[in-house]
């Protein structure tokens, strides 16, 4: 069964034009389409909606070192509040933090990434921020892993 998360304001990519009301169509772990919410809804009538206030975009890539907490898996949670979904791996400095973030289907990755962005049958991996900057949900691999409070 499909999800659409709407919001005020979808980026296809954090520095393109939004797409006001918009939404994002999440079937698994995949990207089933972008565009209007109410479009979608239509194309969609039996998704499962979840609103969110603010500006829907792809996750962001964490770069710089993990934070610091008692487990690794708190260490990868921690980077899953923030809004990103992968890491260089040249930040993941043990096996025991490389396997909480293969757990949590956090990519890890040699070198240097592209730019993150909402694609077609794409990893669903999105961030949603209030207008202060602030991660308020998360969503990795089309699993929703973080939400704010």
């Amino acid at each position: 069964m499909e999800t659409i998360h709407a919001a005020d304001r979808v980026f296809v990519t954090w520095d393109s034009e939004p797409i006001e009301n918009g939404a994002v169509v999440v079937g698994r772990d995949r990207i089933g389409a972008v565009g209007p919410y109410d479009e979608l809804r239509e194309r969609f009538p039996q998704a499962r909606v979840r609103h969110w206030p603010g500006s829907l975009g792809p996750a962001r890539i964490h770069d710089g070192p993990v934070p610091a907490a008692p487990s690794p898996r708190e260490r990868i949670h921690a980077v899953l509040k923030l809004g990103a979904v992968a890491i260089p791996e040249r930040y993941v400095d043990s096996p025991e933090l490389r396997a909480a973030a293969e757990r949590n289907d956090v990519v890890v990755f040699p070198g240097t990434a592209g730019t993150p962005a909402i694609r077609q049958t794409g990893r669903a991996d999105l961030a949603v921020f209030d207008g202060a900057g602030a991660c308020i949900a998360t969503v990795c691999a089309g699993r929703l892993v973080h939400r704010r409070r």
